[in-house]
């Protein structure tokens, strides 16, 4: 293992990322959890696939136990260059066409073409039947 508080890049740990050599990033801390794999309750595809970035979120929200952190001290080889991994992007919404109300009124005025026509077909068929005297 890397020795105690030494600074580690992101491009370093990231080499770290299949079951014989598996290290993770967690609110800027190092651990190599290859030793662990085989005994972590979600499995190891779990922290397999949380190599080569921040695991911080991916940990948190799992919603590890007391004694599952205090665990993480023996996998502990260092700390992460912070200024090495990326920062988060803020989600921004795709941009939509704005809503245009001239269309709107096109869209219902060809509705109503389509619609009077048929109820008025409809009403002329209906008083039709109604006032047909049974022979």
């Amino acid at each position: 293992m890397g020795g105690e508080g030494k600074v580690y890049t992101l491009a370093e740990v990231s080499q770290h990322n299949n079951a014989k050599d598996c290290w993770l990033i967690i609110e800027g801390k190092v651990y190599d959890v290859t030793k662990f794999l085989e005994n972590h309750p979600g499995g190891d595809e779990v922290l397999l696939s949380a190599t080569g970035k921040d695991a911080s979120d991916d940990f948190e929200d799992v919603g590890h136990s007391s004694s599952a952190r205090a665990m993480m001290d023996e996998f502990y080889v260092g700390d992460v260059d912070t200024s090495t991994i990326p920062t988060k992007t803020k989600y921004t919404p795709p941009k939509q066409p704005h809503y245009e109300q001239d269309k709107t009124s096109d869209f219902v005025i060809k509705l109503l073409q389509f619609l009077v026509p048929l109820l008025i077909l409809g009403l002329a068929f209906g008083v039709r039947f109604y006032t047909k005297s049974p022979a």
